[in-house]
């Protein structure tokens, strides 16, 4: 299948290298046209796995985006969440109908792409999917090597426009055997790990991040403290959930730590796998990293505002988005992905989930 991959991230070259080396024809896109450079001279993406190291050549590495979009039966965008807008806008003339789009997770941003290309005149046939985790928990290793220390095996995606749901999962399931159909595209978007995972790390572990030059916060960084924390974070999520019509599986955080329960997005022992890795002992900013300025500027502003919409209490999400602001110097919320920026606040309940099921006509 023809597949454009969207990004320069450690999600981008392990897709890339990982759907290639399953059979499919795939594009790659970066916009840093310097950084490209690095592996276009080859086409050669180096991939490191359980089944050892070997080199991917990629069919086509490119930073003009009308190739790369041109043709393509799926367009993968695992890439940060707060990346989306300018990327929205520069694809929005660029889609084609019969496109499908996968954004891996997307906080809710498949509606993003698809409300940019509407508001442009792009009237074509476009599907979007929404799941809860990149397929691969992965690191570069340098300009032109990514290490893929775990595979997910379960991918809950949720599609929009609700309608042509069937359309749009069997091409996404094609490139990616672990996904599973739910429903709707707000149904997919509320399966994301990152803001419950992520925002309780980062805030928590402040002292330490600023004090040491690297620190994991999936090792060290995850005490039993924090994991309570965590718990009760993706309590409100699971509750959001049932409060907004949505059945189980919930993929409760809780069987991504605890191999006796459910299998999770990454299987059993998903989170051994990557602490054992080390990749992700490093250096994070707490003004800039992904996951301050992805998973609780816009992961947290979303459950707030869906919170908010319907009256629901989310008093670990504000309170952790409150003390995120405070730490970077800004209102996250006023900026992050709501209701009212998406310009949905003023729908009713009824509309909003007609809006899912129909898209835009």
């Amino acid at each position: 299948m023809e597949i454009a991959v969207i990004g320069g991230g450690h999600g981008c070259y392990a897709a890339a290298a990982s759907l290639t080396e399953n059979g499919h024809n795939v594009r790659l896109w970066r916009r840093n046209s310097e950084a490209l450079k690095k592996i276009q001279h080859n086409n050669l993406i180096k991939l490191t796995d359980y089944k050892g190291t070997r080199s991917i050549k990629i069919n086509n590495i490119s930073s003009d985006l009308v190739e790369v979009m041109k043709g393509a039966k799926l367009v993968v965008l695992p890439l940060p969440c707060h990346t989306q807008i300018s990327l929205a806008q520069q694809l929005a003339p660029l889609w084609q109908d019969g496109q499908v789009g996968y954004l891996p997770p997307g906080t809710f941003g498949g509606y993003l792409f698809a409300k940019t290309a509407r508001e442009i005149g792009n009237k074509s046939n476009i599907i979007f999917g929404e799941t809860g985790t990149l397929p691969y928990l992965a690191r570069k290793q340098g300009d032109d090597h990514v290490r893929i220390s775990v595979y997910a095996t379960r991918l809950p995606t949720g599609l929009f426009p609700f309608k042509d749901a069937e359309i749009g999962f069997n091409i996404i399931k094609n490139a990616f055997p672990a996904a599973e159909m739910i429903t709707d595209l707000l149904d997919g978007a509320l399966m994301n790990a990152g803001p419950i995972i992520h925002p309780p790390l980062i805030i928590m572990n402040a002292g330490p991040l600023q004090h040491f030059d690297t620190w994991d916060i999936h090792n060290e960084g995850t005490q039993a403290s924090i994991r309570r924390v965590t718990d009760q974070l993706d309590l409100e999520r699971v509750l959001l959930r049932q409060a907004l019509s949505y059945e189980a599986p919930h993929f409760p955080l809780k069987n991504h730590y605890n191999d006796d329960e459910d299998e999770w997005m990454y299987g059993n022992s998903s989170h051994e796998k990557l602490t054992d890795s080390g990749d992700w002992r490093e250096h994070i900013d707490l003004q800039t990293h992904r996951y301050m300025m992805e998973d609780t500027a816009q992961g947290l502003t979303f459950l707030c505002s869906l919170g908010r919409w319907i009256k629901q209490p989310m008093p670990i999400s504000e309170g952790l988005l409150s003390i995120g602001s405070a730490i970077v110097g800004s209102d996250l919320y006023k900026n992050g992905r709501s209701l009212e920026n998406l310009g949905l606040m003023k729908l009713d309940f009824q509309g909003f989930k007609e809006r899912l099921l129909k898209g835009f006509i």
